[in-house]
């Protein structure tokens, strides 16, 4: 659900033309509904501990969490720390820093678990 409501938000702000928003719209919409389609179509074939299957699990993990850690650190946290507010005080600098650490350590300690 929030994932939608943000794709929804960065299409409306890119000011793109009706067509192109309406195409963009459709494609998020029709990702689920066909990764549940693949899903039951391939649950009668999927062997869930060969050694490929956990492989193509592995990498698709990893790739994914690569892609998330790319977005935190390079899209949003990037702007965030490039800005004149954050540029014009070391002691806010520092503090940002050490909240983000914190944050890490907490997403890791809560891994743990998960």
């Amino acid at each position: 659900m929030f994932e939608g409501m943000g794709l929804g938000g960065c299409i409306l702000q890119a000011e793109y033309k009706f067509f192109k928003k309406a195409v963009m719209v459709f494609f998020f919409s029709v990702t689920t509904p066909f990764g549940i389609a693949l899903g039951i179509a391939l649950s009668s074939v999927y062997k869930e501990n060969s050694p490929s299957s956990l492989i193509t699990v592995g990498l698709l993990n990893a790739s994914s969490a690569g892609l998330l850690i790319y977005m935190a650190l390079v899209d949003l946290l990037s702007a965030d720390f490039m800005g004149p507010k954050l540029q014009g005080s070391i002691k806010l600098q520092i503090k940002a820093y050490i909240v983000v650490l914190l944050g890490a350590g907490g997403m890791s300690l809560m891994s743990k678990w998960a």
